[in-house]
């Protein structure tokens, strides 16, 4: 656990593990500890490096200018910080645009990709829905029922079959000490809103892996893993009964076909 002095802000993350770098890019609202579910595992063979993103977390302060290239140029600046040439980088969501954006503008950086519930833009009907979220977060709804709501965008119908599974994330997510603030949920939300890297795809160089869930209906596959196979060579894994966070819901199919890509146990 430490924090780094670098652009404008104060860079939480934390180090665990040996062997080759990983850095995890977590998605919007969410950080370091996102990655929980499957830090112990991938510790076994990697280092990994979990940054809170510029606006989340510990990283302060949180109502800071946002943009995904912003928060790429935080990555590869605590990579540089931790004198680390090379990582292979995977990122959920957000993070995922993240890890694009680092891979074409830092490519003697980034050594391969992983793109977690990923898309490479923003549509219409997202950006509505990051909209209106916002607004009741800034509103007078309950935090239980916020997140509630948001779980169903994130997770698969089977997660909600048991009461007691739901309601114990909703109790973490509430009781988390470090919660974003409206402001910089806006802020990520719009930096998000504004990405778009269909023209860019082919300018990917990297082995890439595309992890996506079946069931993902924020970004559903059939709208957004076709357009990423625009990447030269990209690799696909599609989870049966999976959704949007698959290392929260199912950290054994997400961590399963990560290893494939990286010959982990060949």
């Amino acid at each position: 656990m430490a924090v780094a002095a670098l652009n404008d802000i104060d860079l939480y993350y934390e180090v665990h593990g040996s062997g080759p770098a990983l850095m995890m890019v977590a998605g919007l609202g969410s950080d370091s500890q996102s990655w929980l579910p499957v830090i112990d595992e991938l510790a076994r063979h990697f280092t990994l490096i979990l940054p809170d993103n510029r606006g989340c977390g510990r990283t302060t302060p949180h109502e800071v200018e946002t943009t995904i290239e912003l928060i790429s140029d935080d990555c590869m600046a605590l990579l540089d910080e931790l004198d680390i040439p090379s990582a292979i980088v995977p990122g959920h969501s957000m993070g995922a645009f993240i890890a694009m954006d680092c891979a074409v503008r830092y490519p003697q950086t980034v050594s391969q990709l992983v793109l977690e519930g990923a898309s490479a833009f923003c549509s219409a009907r997202n950006r509505w829905l990051l909209d209106e979220f916002g607004s009741y977060l800034r509103g007078t709804m309950e935090p239980a029922q916020w997140f509630r709501s948001l779980y169903y965008w994130l997770f698969s119908p089977q997660f909600f079959e048991d009461p007691q599974v739901v309601n114990e994330a909703v109790r973490l997510s509430v009781e988390y000490p470090y919660p974003q603030s409206p402001a910089a949920y806006a802020n990520q939300s719009r930096a998000i809103a504004a990405f778009d890297f269909r023209n860019k795809l082919s300018s990917i160089h990297q082995e890439t892996l595309i992890l996506h869930g079946k069931e993902d209906i924020l970004f559903p596959a059939a709208e957004s893993v076709d357009v990423l196979q625009a990447i030269p060579g990209a690799c696909v894994s599609l989870i049966d009964g999976a959704a949007h966070s698959i290392h929260m819901e199912n950290p054994t199919a997400f961590i399963a076909p990560l290893f494939d890509f990286l010959e982990i146990g060949k």
